[in-house]
């Protein structure tokens, strides 16, 4: 398996914690996967050949892109031209999630923003 270091720190900065259930409770989005996956194939991140995985051996939970998700993730305002953050929000929004980021900006969409 490949070094792990560049994965934990972006799901350090990706994962979102519900505010509704317990503090132990951490999501990762299928969002913040694919962005993972993409970024290994294209050589820029390390991580593990298994993913999915080491995922759950982190005990991250999955949380699934939904239409409703797809649907507000288009129609957010400009503040922020990423595709996956703007889907961070979108998920955030409906599931009412904290997003922890080291991108105070995403605060600006009214999510709640904990800082990695």
């Amino acid at each position: 398996m490949a070094s792990t270091s560049h994965v934990d720190d972006l799901f350090r900065r990706r994962r979102c914690q519900p505010r509704r259930s317990p503090a132990s409770d951490t999501w990762l989005s299928a969002a913040s996967i694919w962005e993972i996956a993409l970024k290994r194939a294209s050589g820029k991140l390390r991580a593990p050949d298994d993913l999915l995985d080491a995922i759950a051996a982190a005990g991250f939970e999955t949380l699934a892109v939904t239409a409703g998700h797809a649907a507000l993730a288009g129609a957010l305002p400009p503040i922020h031209r990423d595709p996956f953050d703007r889907m961070l929000v979108a998920q955030a929004r409906i599931e009412s999630l904290t997003i922890v980021t080291r991108d105070q900006r995403l605060g600006m969409y009214g999510v709640d923003v904990l800082g990695a």
